[in-house]
């Protein structure tokens, strides 16, 4: 069982920037990627990005070049560093988990807000 926090959302004005972190506790020892969705009023659930534990990266065309995700093995906490942010990347962000058992672990989610 792993339990997922995030944090870092919040409103803030178009090109403007955010940082989004997510704790991971619990069997923490079986995380083999985590990474960022959301989900706008009225839309589907959307990949953002994902980060394995090894570093590699990969990120949705629509925040390519916007985002960067990260992660710290040692606190087990993915981070999520969003800039030139626009309305259309306002959503709730939800934190992911996938372990080394393909078992799938979701946050409770961080409302983003960017105004224009």
């Amino acid at each position: 069982q792993v339990h997922l926090v995030e944090s870092g959302g919040g409103l803030v004005q178009a090109g403007g920037s955010l940082r989004l972190s997510c704790a991971a506790s619990g069997l923490t020892y079986r995380i083999a990627a985590m990474g960022w969705y959301r989900q706008a009023p009225g839309k589907e659930h959307e990949w953002v990005a994902t980060i394995t534990r090894t570093g590699t990266t990969n990120y949705a065309d629509s925040v390519k070049g916007r985002c960067t995700i990260s992660i710290d093995n040692t606190k087990n906490t993915v981070y999520l560093q969003m800039s030139s942010l626009n309305p259309e990347d306002t959503a709730v962000y939800y934190c992911n988990l996938v372990d080394t058992q393909a078992l799938s672990s979701w946050g409770q989610g961080t409302q983003v807000t960017v105004s224009s």
